[in-house]
């Protein structure tokens, strides 16, 4: 187990010191659920939503979360994103899958960024379609996979899911 770096040794919070490190190519994918009545899928997949359109306006949402990450979460780094991705899939009659990609040259990941445009994105999801859906549920939310710096490259495998 990796040691815990958001502390110093008397146990203090820190933002870590990436100053030492090379800047490389950072890549985070991350996937969260959403699960609705089928009904609701259908509204959001027909349009017919009087929020207007969950899909663009939930990418939308997650897009300018994951630039926004480092004022959300205490001792993120703040970032200026290469790129922000945001993809939608009807996962059966009841559930959205989304799925976020978030690249930069860098000096520090991006796995939080990724989390955060899902969980926005997922977020606003519940937000346009709870009017119609009182049981929707999020989760989980995961991160996918991520490439670049020390730690090298990580890839979700099935029986971590």
């Amino acid at each position: 187990m990796a040691e815990l770096t958001h502390f110093d040794e008397s146990g203090a919070s820190r933002m870590v010191d990436v100053s030492e490190k090379e800047i490389t190519l950072r890549v985070a994918r991350a996937e969260g659920f959403v699960t609705l009545l089928p009904e609701t899928v259908q509204l959001i997949q027909d349009r017919k939503l009087s929020k207007g359109d969950v899909f663009e306006v939930s990418r939308l949402a997650g897009i300018m979360a994951a630039k926004k990450t480092s004022d959300l979460i205490p001792l993120c780094h703040p970032l200026g994103l290469d790129s922000v991705q945001i993809n939608f899939e009807v996962a059966g009659d009841q559930s959205i899958r989304i799925e976020s990609q978030v690249t930069l040259r860098a000096k520090t990941g991006v796995e939080m960024e990724a989390l955060t445009a899902v969980s926005v994105a997922a977020l606003t999801i519940y937000d346009m379609c709870k009017a119609v859906d009182k049981a929707i549920t999020i989760g989980p939310i995961q991160l996918v996979e991520k490439r670049g710096g020390k730690s090298g490259h990580y890839l979700r495998s099935s029986s971590e899911t």
